[in-house]
C-alpha cells in the first residue's frame, strides 16, 4: 500500500431477493453478509430494494412492504448486524413516510444509523409508486473514508456523482436493480472523470418479467475493475482499496479536475428544459 494511505476492505453483496418475502430476504442477506465479515470487510453494499423485491404491481403492495426508517425491520436488523460485527452497510429499502413512499438507501455502522438517501431519479414504473427523493447528495464520514450514496438509475445523471465527489466522497455506494446494459461500462468513465471509487451492488435473476443484469462491480479512480460479479449467481466479493487515492484530482502535471472546472460557463446546467 502507498505511503501514508490507510487500507480499507470494501465489497458488494449480489443476490436474488424473492418478491414480497421480506423476512426470507433478510435471513438470506444475513447469511451472505457472513462471507464479507470473514473477508474482513469494513464496508459492504447491498442491492436496491433488497428486502422487498423490485417490481411492484399495486400501491397496496408498496404500502404493505414498506417500512419506516430507521425504525423499520430492515434498518433495525442491519444496525444490529453492523454493531455486532464492526462494519458499515449500505442497503436499499422501501421507505414509508406518512402517506408517501420512497425508494431509499440507508447507511448504518457500528455507531448505529448514520443516514438515508431517497432516490432522486425514478426509473420507468417506479414513478407509479414512489415519490421523487428529497434528500441531498451528501458525503458521510465513516471510520476509514467518506462515502456517498446513489441508487440505480441515478447513475444516468452525471451531476449526481459529480456533486458527491465535490462534497468529498471518496467512495460512491450504488445499490442497484439494473436492467439496461449500459451502467457497468459507463461508470468506468464516471470513476475517472470524478476520481472516485464506485461500488455497484446489483441483483440477479428475474422478477415479474424483468431480468436483472448482475455483474456487480468495484471500480477505482483509474478505471480499474477491482472486482466483478457474474450475470446470474449470488456472490460476495471484497477487495482492499486506498480511499485517499480519491483525494487527488490531478490528471496531468498541469491539470486538476477541480481547479480546471469552468463554473462560469456551466449555467445552462441549471436550466429547466421542456
Amino acid at each position: 500500500m502507498g505511503c501514508g494511505l490507510v487500507p480499507m476492505r470494501v465489497g458488494f453483496v449480489q443476490f436474488k431477493p424473492v418478491f414480497g418475502r421480506k423476512e426470507r430476504n433478510i435471513k438470506r442477506i444475513l447469511t451472505l453478509l457472513e462471507f464479507g465479515v470473514r473477508e474482513g470487510a469494513d464496508l459492504l453494499v447491498l442491492p436496491e430494494l433488497c428486502t422487498t423485491g423490485y417490481r411492484f404491481k399495486s400501491k397496496e403492495e408498496v404500502r404493505s412492504l414498506s417500512e419506516n426508517v430507521p425504525d423499520g425491520m430492515t434498518t433495525e436488523t442491519l444496525i444490529r448486524y453492523a454493531e455486532e460485527n464492526g462494519l458499515y452497510l449500505v442497503a436499499g429499502v422501501c421507505e414509508r413516510s406518512g402517506e408517501r413512499y420512497f425508494n431509499s438507501a440507508v447507511l448504518v455502522g457500528p455507531e448505529g444509523f448514520i443516514a438515508k438517501y431517497r432516490k432522486a431519479h425514478l426509473f420507468n414504473e417506479e414513478k407509479l409508486w414512489f415519490t421523487r427523493g428529497d434528500t441531498p447528495f451528501q458525503a458521510y464520514r465513516i471510520a476509514k473514508a467518506k462515502v456517498g450514496m446513489m441508487i440505480c438509475f441515478d447513475w444516468f445523471f452525471p451531476e449526481v456523482i459529480r456533486i458527491l465527489a465535490l462534497e468529498g466522497a471518496q467512495i460512491v455506494c450504488h445499490p442497484s436493480n439494473l436492467v439496461l446494459p449500459y451502467c457497468q461500462s459507463a461508470l468506468l468513465g464516471a470513476a475517472v472523470q470524478n476520481r472516485v471509487f464506485i461500488i455497484t451492488a446489483n441483483r440477479v435473476g428475474s422478477e415479474r418479467g424483468l431480468r436483472f443484469t448482475g455483474m456487480s462491480q468495484i471500480i477505482d479512480p483509474n478505471m480499474n475493475v477491482l472486482a466483478k460479479g457474474g450475470r446470474d449467481r449470488e456472490e460476495v466479493k471484497v477487495v482492499e482499496i486506498n480511499p485517499k487515492l480519491s483525494d487527488s484530482k490531478k490528471v496531468t502535471e498541469r491539470n486538476d479536475l477541480w481547479a480546471d472546472r469552468r463554473v462560469d460557463l456551466y449555467k445552462p446546467l441549471l436550466k429547466t428544459l421542456r
